[in-house]
């Protein structure tokens, strides 16, 4: 076959990611698909994986793309005719501590909600399912029926075939040399061919599915793509008699895996510490390839494995294995379309799960090129939660060798990494250390998640039961409940929008109407065509042509991408403005009263309503004050140049004595913010939820001719709604709610809980969670009896579809 010189989509890699996602585009209907790869299908890290085909995550999205490759690859040798090694031997995974008994329980109920065949199995029945593993210290295990394993190559090369049946064209030997560019797209490829000859073919949509060399080939293109290769580790043994057909089994407690085949038994590991490979860079000929053996570094799980199956003990080693694979900084792989580069697509990064994720993954991804939008809600995956300052290769390196560890490692909530850290620093982040603040890390951002009293340790000790923070974060609750808290919220994004038609372009992206006086805050959604929500934040109209965006630290890139994206012919100028600004955030009864010690302007209603933004002089500079909450009680965030933050902090401490002044964490902020049902963007409220059912339709002009989404919400408001956000309070207090637990309706889980928190004020956890109700009024939603499965128990719960905590925000215009 000769290489055309167009294409509709050009795929790099030819791994089991780069062949599935070929697969799909293909199966969508797109015949003008063409993959390269640059030397032969397999070769760099699909051939040496060790075909794990697990559908246990830890949240909803995840368990669905899971559900769907373990689907897929069952019926993948029927199709295409290539033997896959797909088995359905199931899977066992088994506690020896309650604390990962819990986390198992949690994550069966999530696997439950999807529909995943799931259950508790006791120590005896693990043995009579293993005969060959020592129980003698297990506590607990879950057993999975319809996971499996399978040959990764073969599922890659019936991927590939399947690809090929459709029209999809692939070339091996064929190097993409970079990624061509134009007005802000990508217009093709230059390539050289397997003669030897460069090339170049045309085409609108590029997908990077290039592994470990993914991310020096998105640098090319001015594109960030955050991963690193680590040194994997596995064990084969000679072959063992009577093994027989056996569960995948896996001892997250001991970092280990295991596998039967062929006679033999395979030990894999993901140990704590890493070892990171290929800084300097991977070598021309890289094919096949494995890297050199390490037996110190392996002994300790190979220890554990001779205790844990003393098979180990006297078996003959057949093979151990050292090959490359690629982690990211927070062990999610990346889909999307990246933000820099309109039609440069991504889908890399696996953290050795390229097998289980990639046929859920190159479905997802094939949907949202040919659609135009996600299936569903991907943000946990999207390429746009990447930071670009990941990119830089001296903090991949060093985060990494904790990543890999992780995916075996308890995932306690809150759990916080340990590496890379301190790359982004508020101008408080030294004031906030010397009293007390115990620091958390999102999109690089060092936050003060809560304060240790003198003389208690600075330190996290994890459980899913009450963590050791759980009294501090009580005390700086009720202080914004009954006095006034503070907190330093300067990770907000902050996103700069001017120019001569800059409100009229918010005005068609926004959902609120925006073309306010100068000095009104709007609280608003970015909606898609479906009505989901894309963003929710707040839009302050600063002048006639000048706003100012507040948005998640964590969303910022998202936010920009999709303003960028949404761009017209309007004349506007959009600026990240977040490193200039710090917001101080002054939160609770007594806020008022602070603020008159610090400053001569008038903070009444009548002189500073909610929902305005005026500039004022605190201490002896300036700030812009905005009266607006996220806690739901009277307050102002002050927007502060970066070199007066200090100062002004400064003065309002001083200031606050006497009146309850207590330093704040994140972990308060989102308790207070739970009692009054606030949402919070990627739990409770994404782009797949509508923005009606989740109760935000007081964020949509009933006015306005024209804005995205607004097609969308004239049809759910004339359809009625399928489902509503609920609020949950537990009864019992002793129940801790994260996010994912069960919400159980009349005896039958109908969804998970989008997130929850403790509510100190309420007196119990507090949950989030949709409820089905179509054609229900709202007595009938609130009539049914409610019940939180936590762990496989069921707790009772009540329900409320007004806040709970001050339903009608009286305490935030106090």
């Amino acid at each position: 076959m000769t290489i055309p010189a167009n294409a509709r989509a050009v795929v790099i890699g030819g791994g089991v990611s780069g062949c599935s996602v070929a697969y799909h585009l293909a199966k969508a209907g797109w015949k003008d698909v063409v993959l390269l790869e640059r030397k032969q299908l397999t070769s760099g890290t699909t051939w040496h994986a060790a075909g794990l085909i697990g559908q246990l995550r830890g949240s909803a999205n995840m368990t669905r793309l899971a559900k769907y490759s373990a689907d897929l690859y069952v019926k993948l040798e029927a199709e295409t005719g290539v033997a896959t090694g797909m088995r359905q031997v199931g899977s066992i995974s088994v506690a020896l501590t309650e604390h990962r008994r819990e986390e198992l329980l949690r994550q069966a109920t999530v696997a439950r909600i999807f529909g995943v065949d799931v259950a508790e199995i006791s120590p005896s029945q693990v043995k009579e399912m293993y005969p060959h593993l020592n129980v003698s210290d297990v506590v607990g295990a879950v057993h999975l029926p319809l996971d499996g394993q399978c040959d990764p190559a073969n599922i890659a090369m019936a991927l590939a075939k399947g690809a090929r049946m459709r029209g999809a064209a692939i070339f091996e030997h064929t190097k993409v040399t970079g990624v061509r560019q134009a007005g802000g797209r990508v217009t093709g490829v230059d390539y050289v061919g397997a003669d030897g000859e460069p090339g170049f073919i045309a085409a609108d949509v590029v997908v990077n599915c290039g592994g470990m060399w993914g991310r020096d080939l998105a640098a090319q293109s001015g594109v960030t793509l955050p991963l690193h290769a680590c040194e994997h580790f596995y064990l084969i043994t000679e072959p063992v008699e009577g093994l027989g057909h056996l569960p995948v089994l896996r001892v997250p407690d001991e970092c280990a895996y295991y596998k039967s085949d062929a006679g033999k038994m395979m030990i894999g590991a993901f140990e704590p510490k890493a070892k990171p490979w290929g800084m300097e860079g991977i070598r021309e000929d890289f094919m096949f390839d494995t890297l050199p053996e390490d037996w110190d570094h392996f002994m300790p799980i190979l220890e554990h494995a001779m205790n844990r199956m003393p098979l180990f003990q006297t078996s003959g080693i057949h093979t151990f294995f050292n090959g490359p694979e690629s982690f990211t900084p927070d062990d999610r792989y990346y889909l999307g379309e990246a933000p820099e580069l309109r039609g440069y697509w991504i889908a890399a990064g696996y953290n050795s799960v390229g097998i289980a994720g990639s046929g859920g993954a190159g479905m997802a991804l094939a949907s949202w090129i040919t659609e135009g939008e996600p299936p569903f809600d991907l943000w946990e995956v999207d390429i746009r939660r990447a930071q670009p300052f990941q990119r830089n290769r001296a903090y991949l390196k060093e985060r990494v060798s904790e990543t890999l560890g992780l995916l075996y490692a308890d995932h306690f909530p809150y759990r916080q990494v340990v590496t890379s850290r301190g790359v982004r620093r508020t101008p408080l982040h030294e004031h906030l250390k010397a009293r007390g603040a115990v620091f958390g890390e999102v999109a690089g951002w060092e936050r003060a998640n809560w304060f240790a009293r003198p003389g208690q340790e600075r330190e996290y000790r994890y459980s899913w039961k009450r963590q050791n923070w759980f009294e501090n974060q009580k005390a700086e609750h009720l202080a914004v409940r009954e006095g006034v808290g503070f907190f330093d919220m300067t990770s907000f994004g902050k996103i700069r929008v001017e120019g001569r038609d800059a409100a009229a372009f918010l005005n068609r992206v926004c959902s609120a109407e925006v073309d306010v006086a100068p000095g009104r805050i709007v609280y608003t959604m970015f909606l898609n065509d479906r009505g989901g929500i894309e963003a929710d934040l707040t839009v302050t109209r600063l002048s006639e042509t000048a706003y100012l965006l507040v948005v998640p630290g964590a969303t910022l890139q998202r936010n920009l991408a999709h303003l960028r994206r949404c761009l017209g012919e309007e004349f506007v100028t959009i600026t990240d403005m977040t490193a200039a600004e710090s917001v101080l955030c002054v939160m609770g009864p007594k806020a008022r009263d602070l603020m008159a010690r610090v400053s001569p302007d008038d903070f009444s209603n009548a002189g500073h309503p909610f929902g305005t933004a005026r500039e004022i002089e605190v201490g002896m500079g300036l700030a812009r004050a905005h009266r607006v909450t996220y806690v739901g009680e009277l307050g102002w965030e002050l927007y502060v140049s970066s070199d007066q933050t200090a100062h002004v902090f400064e003065a309002l401490e001083a200031a606050g004595e006497g009146l309850g002044f207590t330093l704040c964490g994140l972990h308060t902020l989102d308790s207070c913010r739970i009692e009054k049902a606030y949402r919070h963007w990627g739990h409770d409220i994404t782009d797949e939820d509508h923005v009606l059912e989740a109760g935000l339709g007081f964020t949509v002009s009933k006015k306005k001719p024209d804005f995205m989404g607004r097609e969308a919400v004239l049809r759910k408001a004339e359809a009625g709604l399928s489902r509503r956000m609920v609020q949950f309070r537990m009864e019992d207090p002793e129940v801790m709610l994260f996010h994912n637990e069960a919400i159980v309706r009349d005896g039958k889980i109908v969804g998970p809980v989008t997130s929850g928190n403790y509510g100190h004020f309420l007196g119990g956890a507090i949950g989030m969670g949709y409820v089905p109700c179509a054609g229900e009024s709202e007595e009938e939603v609130l009539g049914s009896a409610y019940e939180i499965e936590v762990a496989g128990v069921r707790h009772r719960a009540v329900a409320s579809l007004v806040p709970m905590h001050d339903p009608k925000s009286e305490r935030v215009r106090m």
